[in-house]
């Protein structure tokens, strides 16, 4: 598991300024730091991938480098994802795209929850890298939901998950349930509240971003 803040960047104001009350009244500012950090966190994903010899014609002479072998193809989970996922396709510009609607339901009295999925547009994942993508990592329990929904589409030969923000019962959930997958996030924090929402966290990261809904 690669956890961005455990060494001190850049990443740590952005971070910093998404939680902070006196700044999420900004909504573009949010989304630009989300945004952000979707692009650290890619760029050091971008390391764990594979690479091949390539050659360059430049101006001057033939110059040789390492690219890699495929794109990977990056997977949204709609809405809160999309400034976030944005950070991620702004690296990996050739990729494919997937985009998933899931969401919790209605909470009960004792405040457990169903996830709802009413949208599902995906190509071939067949042998291919697949980068899920979704800021807010709380139980987990969408991330493995979207996952099984998406493995209709073929067999990943990788799967990485990328947070701004998780809980450590959700990254327990997805080790457990999705032990294959390599898990890169911004911060762990320490707990889910009786809400299952994230401790200190940064509260709602859909209505932060584009407003509040009924």
């Amino acid at each position: 598991m690669f956890i961005l803040n455990a060494q001190n960047s850049i990443a740590n104001q952005f971070l910093a300024e998404m939680r902070d009350i006196t700044v999420q009244n900004d909504s573009m500012r949010f989304r630009k730091n989300m945004e952000r950090l979707g692009e650290i966190l890619a760029y050091e994903i971008s390391k764990t991938l594979d690479y091949q010899p390539a050659k360059v014609q430049t101006p001057l002479a033939e110059a040789s480098t390492e690219l890699l072998i495929e794109q990977p193809v990056l997977v949204a989970i709609l809405r809160a994802s999309l400034p976030f996922y944005q950070g991620f396709l702004n690296l990996f510009d050739k990729s494919e795209n997937a985009f998933i609607g899931a969401y919790r339901g209605k909470h009960r009295a004792d405040e457990t929850f169903d996830i709802q999925m009413d949208y599902l547009a995906c190509p071939s994942l067949e042998g291919k890298t697949v980068m899920l993508v979704d800021p807010m990592l709380a139980t987990g329990k969408s991330l493995v939901k979207s996952y099984q929904a998406l493995l209709q589409y073929g067999k990943p030969a990788k799967l990485i998950i990328a947070a701004a923000i998780a809980a450590p019962e959700g990254l327990a959930y997805i080790q457990e349930y999705i032990p294959e997958a390599s898990l890169f996030i911004g911060a762990k924090d320490e707990r889910l509240n009786e809400k299952f929402y994230i401790v200190p966290g940064l509260g709602d990261a859909g209505d932060l971003a584009y407003g509040g809904k009924l």
